[in-house]
Parts: structure tokens; C-alpha cells; sequence
């Protein structure tokens, strides 16, 4: 069972027969449209619920259902940390002093605003796997990576972002906040449960709050009993009419699979058993251009190269010599495809499929931006 779970980081093979994956690879790869099993456009997502603020004892939390009754909850801590500066770090502080000295009046907020990755930690929990299983292991990277890279100019409304998630957790150049990212995967993955646990973690980190900092400067770090008064990780605008372009926000990690020469997000268990090509794309808001960036793109190992091909009428003992076209089929190759039998696809991926994908994400009004708007409006605090 466990070769199984490592064979493919798309989760585990579903059991569907070569004749039905031909038949939604046929319907998926139609050139007017997909059709898809449920009946969604190629961009629609999954109907979903969600809340906030539900784990009272942590920063912040998140729960997110999916129609298919697949549910995730995240949890977010947050404690104080002694910074451990490198022989390297402080002979880069020298040349920096300067700017350090120029700051002192401030708020514990330093110039030097860059923090470490490390800082982040994630751990995911996915019933009926081990924490050291490949899922696991490759989803809380894949998730974790977009999100401690993630960076924000000096041009937008949230200078305290300035360095990014990085830059935020800084509290002086002696204490900084480390962020433990708990994720529970409620239910069995009835399909690839990045989408579900990215939407989940991007809610989390939204109504994050950290406590209130009163200390100045270098002094060692004391806070507000007052959690009222605490402020959010993300800030976030009390003005209605503050365009939540302008505001820095979490990555989300969207999954895209192309079927031919279509293009299907957010796809089920039976699109990603035959899709050609998986993509895990990860964007957030860039406040500079009030558009998305581009943080990460990795490649799935998708499932369809692990299944079994059909077998045409003209290799079939149970059918051969029935069928009048057996002579003239006899003669082709069986490495040629074909119409109506089933075979993995090999090989790797065109650049206009890739070129595809993203266009569809990161264009103005695209799938990326739909779904960071939808996620604004959830009532967060």
C-alpha cells in the first residue's frame, strides 16, 4: 500500500476502466469545450463554504468544505524568537549600520526589513498517510515556498510589507515572530487536495493577528495585554473603498490541467486521471502594477501515465475475426493510436499549452483574480 501512495504525487490511481477514461478524454479534449462531468465551465471552481476564527486557541484559523464533503482546517501560532545572526549576516550588518542608526527612533521596524524562510514552518495532515510520505512532504513545499518568497514592492499601501511575509515577522534586529502553519485534511482526498488546503491556509493567514509590539527600538520585545487592539498579519484597510489591489495578500496555489488542447482548473478526481499535463501555479496581488505576479509554477506527475491502456478490437481474442475492418486494423502499429481506445499519453508538454495556462491565471479579470476576489469576501475577524 505504501508503494502506492509514493508512485504518484498526484494522489492515488482511481480505478476507472480504459473504455471510461477514453470517453472523458473525449469529452474533455472537445475542441468546442470541454464537457465536464459535473457539469462546470472549464474555469469554475467548486462550490465551497468557509469561516474563520474558529480555533480559539491560536493567531488564527480557517475551516473550507468543498460540495464533495472534503474539508480542511488550518491553524496558525505564532511565538517570539530569539534571532540567531550568522557570522555572514553581521558582517553584511557593518556595511548597513548607517541605516540602522538613521532608524532607531522607530518602532522596532528596521530598514534591513529581509527575515528567513525558516521562520515559516508547515506541516500537513492528510488521513491514511505518514508525515513522511511524498504528499505530504511535496504539498506543504509547494505551499510554503510561494509563500515565504512572496515579496511587495515599496510603492503600495502596506509599507509594514514591505519585505514581504519575510519582513513582517521581523521585530528587531534581535527578536523575530516564527509562524507555525498547522493544515488537517478532515476527510480522504477524493481528488488532489492542493486547491482545497491552498484556500484554506490563504484564510488562515488572513485572520492572523499578532499581538500589539509597545517596546521601541532594540529593547527586548513587550506587547499589549489588549488583544483587541492586536493587529493583523496581513493588514488589512477599514476603508470600504480601499481597492484590495493595493493591499498585500497571501499566495494562492491554483491547480490547472490541460486535456488536449483545453485548459480545466480546479479539476475532480476523474479529469486529473487523464490529463495531460498538471500545473500547480501559484500568484498573489503585486501592488506595483495592480495586477498578479507570477510566484511559482511546478509540474504534477499526473496519474494518466500510471493507468492501463485499452486494448483494440484488433489485439482482442475475445473479438478477433468478428469485426469486418480486422485485416486493414491488423496492418497498423500497435504503437499507433486508436479512435476510441484508451492509451497514456507520453512525452512532455508544449510551451503554448504552458503560455495557455498562465494567460488564463494571471490576465486582467482572469481565473486568478476571480478567485482572490472571492476570497476578500469572506468576513474575516
Amino acid at each position: 500500500m505504501a508503494a502506492q501512495r509514493q508512485a504518484s504525487s498526484a494522489s492515488q490511481t482511481p480505478l476507472i476502466s480504459p473504455a471510461e477514461l477514453s470517453y472523458l478524454y473525449t469529452s474533455l479534449s472537445l475542441p468546442d469545450g470541454p464537457i465536464r462531468p459535473d457539469g462546470r465551465s472549464a474555469t469554475q471552481f467548486r462550490p465551497l463554504t468557509a469561516e474563520t476564527d474558529i480555533l480559539p486557541g491560536t493567531n488564527g484559523s480557517a475551516r473550507v468544505g468543498f460540495a464533495d464533503g472534503t474539508q480542511a482546517i488550518v491553524g496558525v501560532k505564532a511565538e517570539v524568537e530569539k534571532t540567531v545572526v550568522a557570522a555572514e549576516a553581521l558582517n553584511l550588518s557593518q556595511h548597513t549600520q548607517e541605516e540602522y542608526t538613521d532608524n532607531e527612533s522607530g518602532e522596532g521596524k528596521q530598514s534591513s526589513s529581509a527575515g528567513h524562510g525558516s521562520w515559516v514552518q508547515m506541516s500537513i495532515e492528510i488521513p491514511g498517510f505518514r508525515d513522511d510520505d511524498a504528499l505530504p512532504v511535496f504539498l506543504s513545499e509547494m505551499m510554503r515556498e510561494p509563500l515565504v518568497e512572496s515579496v511587495a514592492g515599496g510603492q503600495g499601501g502596506d509599507g509594514e510589507m514591505a519585505g514581504g511575509l519575510k519582513g513582517r515577522l521581523v521585530i528587531n534586529k534581535r527578536w523575530h515572530w516564527r509562524l507555525y502553519i498547522d493544515v488537517l485534511l478532515l476527510s480522504q482526498p477524493l481528488s488532489y487536495p492542493l486547491p482545497l488546503l491552498s484556500l484554506t491556509t490563504h484564510l488562515a493567514l488572513l485572520s492572523t493577528k499578532l499581538p500589539k509590539l509597545k517596546s521601541k527600538g532594540e529593547e527586548d520585545p513587550f506587547f499589549d495585554d489588549d488583544w483587541n487592539a492586536a493587529e493583523y498579519l496581513y493588514p488589512r484597510s477599514q476603508l470600504k473603498s480601499h481597492l484590495s489591489t493595493q493591499q498585500v495578500r497571501p499566495p494562492v496555489t491554483l491547480l490547472v490541467v490541460s486535456v488536449g488542447d483545453n485548459v480545466v482548473f480546479d479539476p475532480n478526481r476523474e479529469e486529473i486521471a487523464v490529463a495531460d499535463t498538471v500545473l500547480a501555479v501559484s500568484v498573489t496581488r503585486d501592488i506595483d502594477s495592480e495586477g498578479l505576479k507570477l510566484l511559482s509554477i511546478r509540474t504534477v506527475d499526473p496519474p494518466s501515465r500510471l493507468t492501463q491502456p485499452g486494448v483494440p478490437n484488433s489485439e482482442n481474442l475475445a473479438t478477433l475475426g468478428s469485426t469486418a475492418e480486422e485485416p486493414a486494423m491488423q496492418e497498423s502499429s500497435p504503437s499507433e493510436e486508436v479512435s476510441g481506445v484508451w492509451k497514456p499519453r507520453r512525452g512532455g508538454v508544449k510551451r503554448r499549452t504552458i503560455a495557455k495556462m498562465l494567460k488564463l491565471v494571471l490576465e486582467k479579470g482572469g481565473v486568478g483574480e476571480e478567485v482572490l476576489e472571492g476570497l476578500e469576501g469572506v468576513q474575516v475577524g
